[in-house]
């Protein structure tokens, strides 16, 4: 629910207003509206039964959301953009389209350092690379751990790229958080709620993908956990689900991204990598999503991708990658959108 109040309702009438709907045992944000105030209301909705003998001040407007996932409710916040606070900040949602790109896994400084350099040649301003790395086989590569961090923290003061980087357990996010601009958290983790509870208690934007068998309202029920506790800055990422195909690694759906785009405030990535799981449809899947209207793609580029220890069949080359941007700017000046974001602005926020 959300109740706007006029204008001549000051800061201190919201709070009193709060007060009192949290003592019915609801939780309540205060949120600017133009020249007044927004209060958003979510809880337990048996609660809201007993706000019908709620009154409301004056010239209030009180609107249902009919939606189970309130705060990322398109009504919750229709024209807030998010900040990745990195090196250089990087606006999100405002209708330009981020690029970022590097290595399903962090192998070593020199490579890293030559995969940052490929995502500044194409314009990008987020490197993405896994310290920690879930396998589906206990012998696979798993990441380097803590000298991963170290690295990405290193090319992060070289270059001013932000740090995309996932975390599996939520006693990695201290050791991470002095290198890492975003947390990303996995299709496999997507509902590990402990994680994710951990993860809105911090202030730093998490980039949740889409896990492979979920659905939207899962993806955006499991968003709604993050934002609850406290952090407001989310990131919701399709990666494709799983489907009867076998021709490509999962079935990149191209209509969620219209669907979240309507439903929520919240930016909407694209990881063209892991629904191809083929180099050379990476392409056609990334310039589907900017068509689609994504705000963002997340790409794994590798420097010798016949060389990568964990997805060099989806990792482009640097040259490759630059193509891609290239192709991505066509698209993009097409639909009227720029490539990369807009220069950073401050952002209204959810108290």
């Amino acid at each position: 629910m959300l109740v706007t109040l006029p204008p001549d309702c000051g800061e201190s009438d919201c709070d009193e207003m709060r007060e009192q709907l949290e003592v019915l045992g609801l939780h309540t944000r205060l949120m600017r509206a133009g020249r007044g105030w927004t209060v958003v209301c979510y809880g337990d909705p048996d609660l809201f039964a007993r706000v019908k003998q709620f009154t409301f001040p004056a010239g209030a407007i009180v609107t249902a959301v009919p939606q189970p996932y309130v705060l990322c409710a398109r009504a919750c916040a229709p024209d807030r953009a998010m900040i990745v606070p990195g090196p250089r900040p990087i606006t999100l949602g405002d209708g330009g389209i981020a690029l970022a790109g590097g290595p399903c896994s962090v192998e070593g400084l020199q490579m890293l350092r030559e995969s940052a350099a490929a995502v500044i040649a194409a314009g990008g301003t987020m490197l993405r690379g896994g310290a920690f790395k879930p396998r589906t086989s206990p012998y696979a590569f798993a990441g380097l751990g803590a000298a991963a961090l170290e690295m990405l923290g290193e090319v992060r003061r070289e270059t001013g790229l932000a740090i995309v980087t996932e975390v599996l357990d939520a006693r990695q996010i201290d050791a991470m958080i002095p290198h890492v601009d975003v947390f990303q958290v996995g299709a496999r983790n997507m509902q590990n709620f402990s994680l994710l509870a951990e993860l809105g208690r911090i202030r730093r934007p998490v980039l949740l993908k889409r896990g492979a068998s979920a659905t939207i309202e899962e993806l955006l029920l499991s968003a709604e956990h993050i934002l609850s506790r406290g952090n407001t800055d989310v990131i919701l990422c399709e990666r494709g689900v799983r489907a009867h195909e076998t021709l490509t690694r999962n079935t990149l759906d191209i209509g969620a991204v219209a669907v979240l785009k309507q439903e929520t405030h919240l930016p909407v990535f694209v990881d063209p990598s892991h629904a191809a799981g083929r180099a050379d449809l990476v392409a056609a899947h990334a310039l589907a999503a900017v068509a689609a209207g994504c705000d963002g793609l997340l790409v794994e580029v590798h420097p010798r991708p016949g060389e990568a220890l964990s997805d060099g069949k989806q990792s482009l080359t640097p040259d490759a990658f630059i193509d891609l941007a290239a192709q991505l700017r066509s698209i993009a000046a097409a639909l009227g959108r720029t490539s990369a974001p807009a220069a950073h602005q401050p952002a209204q926020r959810v108290a």
